[in-house]
Order: C-alpha cells, then sequence, then structure tokens
C-alpha cells in the first residue's frame, strides 16, 4: 500500500512538472501613454495648431472687450453728469454688452474643446492602430497603457516601448506629410 501511495504521489510529481513546462510566458510590454501624447509629433502640430487659433480668436475678442471697457469707463465718468435715468439706461446696454462678451467666450472655448477633441479622438484612434499592428509584428501578447488612464499598476522598464512607438509614429506622421505635400504639388 505504501509503495502504491508512493508511486502515485512520483506519477503525479511528474505530471505536474510536465504540466510546467507546457506553460507559455507571455510577452507583454507598456506604453506611457501620457508621453506618447507629449513628445509625438503629430500631437504636438495639433496643440500647436489650436493654440495658434486661440490666439487669433482671442485677439478679436480682446479687442470687443477693450471697446467695453474703454464704454465702461466713459460710463462712470458720466453717469453723475447726464442724470439717473440716462445712467440706468446705459448700465443696462453695458451689462448686456458684458453678457454677450461671456457668452462670445464660452461659444469660442466649446469650439476649440470640440475641434480640437475631434482631431485628438482621431489621433488616438489611429495610434491605437499603430500599436496594434507593431504587437502584432513583435510577438506581443499583451501591451498594456500607462499615464493618465493607467492600467499598469507596475512594471519593469525594459518592458517599456513607449520610445519606440513614438518614433514609429513620428515617421509615419513624417511620411504622411511628404505624401500630402505631394499631391498638393500636383494639384
Amino acid at each position: 500500500m505504501k509503495k502504491t501511495i508512493l508511486i502515485l504521489s512520483l506519477a503525479l510529481a511528474v505530471i505536474a512538472c510536465e504540466k510546467k513546462t507546457e506553460t507559455k510566458e507571455f510577452k507583454t510590454a507598456y506604453i506611457d501613454t501620457a508621453k506618447l501624447m507629449e513628445e509625438s509629433t503629430e500631437a504636438k502640430d495639433i496643440e500647436a495648431k489650436y493654440k495658434d487659433k486661440s490666439k487669433v480668436m482671442g485677439s478679436q475678442l480682446e479687442a470687443e472687450v477693450s471697446k467695453f471697457q474703454s464704454e465702461a469707463a466713459n460710463f462712470q465718468k458720466n453717469a453723475q453728469a447726464n442724470g439717473m435715468a440716462w445712467a440706468q439706461q446705459k448700465g443696462a446696454e453695458l451689462q448686456k454688452k458684458e453678457q454677450q462678451l461671456t457668452y462670445a467666450q464660452q461659444a469660442m472655448l466649446r469650439q476649440l474643446q470640440e475641434e480640437s477633441g475631434v482631431e485628438l479622438d482621431s489621433l488616438v484612434s489611429s495610434y491605437r492602430k499603430v500599436i496594434k499592428d507593431y504587437g502584432k509584428e513583435k510577438g506581443f501578447d499583451y501591451i498594456f497603457g500607462t499615464g493618465e488612464a493607467a492600467s499598469v499598476l507596475y512594471a519593469k522598464d525594459n518592458y517599456d516601448i513607449t520610445k519606440d512607438v513614438i518614433k514609429l509614429v513620428n515617421e509615419k506622421y513624417k511620411s504622411s506629410d511628404k505624401k500630402d505635400e505631394a499631391s498638393t504639388e500636383k494639384k
């Protein structure tokens, strides 16, 4: 009986060892998504584009604001001299203008956020495709994302492929710029 139990135990140990050798190790990596968005050329270009657009739109609004401020200063100077009825009427007009300026500023910010949001969403989608293709090409089983929406709490630095992906998306973006320039020149 003891021999049977010993042989059975030995057989189970051998089977367990065989199963361990059959276990496949997964090839994993991670990308710092915040760093990817900060350092990719296309993301920088989109950010610069909307910064410039914001300045242009803001300068138009600033002209209206300074005109309003000078009207408000004149109102304060002339309020006592022109009487209470004039002051109430002019005050109501100034409040209406101030409210219109506030609405214009909010609309401008909303427009910029919507436009940049659409472009950034498109960029994120294209980066996901690049990462998926990269993962397939390099034989990864999993590629995790870290950064603002972290899904990895710890990873060894040697699993970080962020630099490789940044290089890849920047090269892809540069080559698409050359294609765009060539098609523009043909037209």
